[in-house]
């Protein structure tokens, strides 16, 4: 492969498969054929298309992040993270609203999986979890007002960053507005995830906290992840191009 899309930019973008069904996600997967990037399966596309349909990314060879956000009893997640581990994921999330006990459950499911032989990664060591803190659509007034947590976004947001490593866990999903104060607090080798990508001159949407992806990995981010950008165009392999241009220049 060459030319634009092959290098390092792509490998840093996940593309948002918010899709309702499985044939039209995998039309998206189609159109961007030999651009070396992340797919996310999220509840939309997983609820409706299940399991099988991250077997078959897998089988295609993409990666593929499961943003499904589990926040439950420590017992429950722990399966429901040694079924995803199972399942080949190469990365999945938990709410770090859930506690360290929850975070820390879904790593051992991983390890037992890992342990038992039932997770198929060749390296041994299970897909990657990380820990949502607070959602690009949550403004402060929101936090503050109705969900009940006080002070600034980033505080809380930091807040979640440090259990997440207390916990183990490798990273955490975070806004481009709170990446470089993660960083400094937590270290380079902590993974952010930054969703609320918007290309320059694109409309924020539902999204509060955004940037455009130059401003966001120039935050320190390591993974940017981007949906109706590309996933809404009547020409996504176009817009993706114009987004790996946009970085690259």
């Amino acid at each position: 492969m060459s030319g634009r899309g092959a290098g390092m930019p792509a490998t840093k973008i996940m593309v948002a498969l918010d899709k309702p069904d499985a044939a039209s996600a995998l039309a998206l997967v189609e159109a961007l054929a030999g651009i070396p990037c992340w797919f996310k399966v999220g509840m939309e596309l997983f609820y409706a298309a299940g399991p099988d349909l991250v077997r078959r990314l897998k089988a295609g060879g993409h990666r593929v992040f499961l943003d499904l956000k589990m926040h439950d009893i420590p017992n429950t997640v722990k399966g429901g993270a040694r079924s995803l581990a199972r399942l080949g994921a190469d990365m999945f999330n938990v709410h770090a609203a859930g506690g360290t006990a929850m975070m820390a459950a879904a790593l051992e499911g991983v390890r037992e999986a890992v342990a038992a032989g039932e997770a198929p990664f060749a390296d041994g060591e299970g897909p990657v979890v990380i820990a949502v803190t607070q959602l690009t659509s949550t403004s402060r007034a929101v936090m503050n007002g109705e969900i009940g947590i006080p002070g600034p976004v980033e505080d809380a947001v930091l807040r979640y960053a440090e259990l997440a490593g207390k916990a183990g866990l490798a990273g955490v999903v975070a806004s481009p507005h709170e990446c470089a104060a993660i960083k400094r607090k937590m270290g380079d080798r902590f993974i952010v995830v930054t969703p609320g990508i918007r290309p320059a001159g694109a409309e924020a949407g539902d999204q509060s906290r955004f940037a455009t992806p130059s401003q966001a990995l120039g935050t320190g981010a390591d993974y940017l992840v981007i949906g109706r950008p590309i996933t809404a165009s009547p020409d996504p392999r176009a817009a993706m191009m114009s987004i790996l241009e946009e970085i690259e220049g």
